[in-house]
């Protein structure tokens, strides 16, 4: 598995250690990590606090996002995609969007390439929460 996928799962695992959401993203350009976040909505008691927004807050500002590709363990969300959107991030690589089907439509319509791994451990993990905590999950996606 590619490395950048393997770390925004050891962010899921993070935030579900926490007793957090298990998704966990990396922002990557030119073979190196520039950010890594995981959801922290629960933790921090913040609902803007989702695994790709973490991942952008950690990698800071760093001016120009071209070249650069988000790794995300689910779809992302319209919100986190609408930053995907916003900052013209071109290259988005998807842990799985079996549990949860995200904003992969509004991305591909900016242009955003979207790369689906279905990997079974991403599944894994969200399926397990989903059935542990169905309450936090459909707070989670506005349900």
């Amino acid at each position: 598995m590619d490395k950048f996928m393997q770390a925004a799962i050891e962010q899921a695992k993070k935030g579900a250690s926490e007793g957090g959401i298990p998704i966990g993203s990396v922002l990557m350009k030119d073979g190196e990590i520039l950010g890594a976040g995981h959801n922290q909505r629960v933790q921090q008691d913040d609902p803007m606090a989702h695994a790709e927004i973490d991942c952008l807050r950690q990698a800071g500002r760093i001016g120009s996002y071209k070249g650069t590709t988000l790794y995300s363990t689910l779809m992302p969300c319209y919100l986190c995609a609408g930053a995907v959107v916003q900052f013209g991030i071109k290259k988005v690589i998807v842990g799985e969007s079996k549990t949860f089907s995200g904003a992969e439509e509004l991305m591909k319509a900016h242009g955003v390439e979207i790369i689906n791994l279905q990997n079974e451990e991403c599944i894994g993990l969200m399926e397990k929460f989903i059935a542990e905590r169905p309450d936090l999950w459909n707070e989670d996606i506005g349900e």
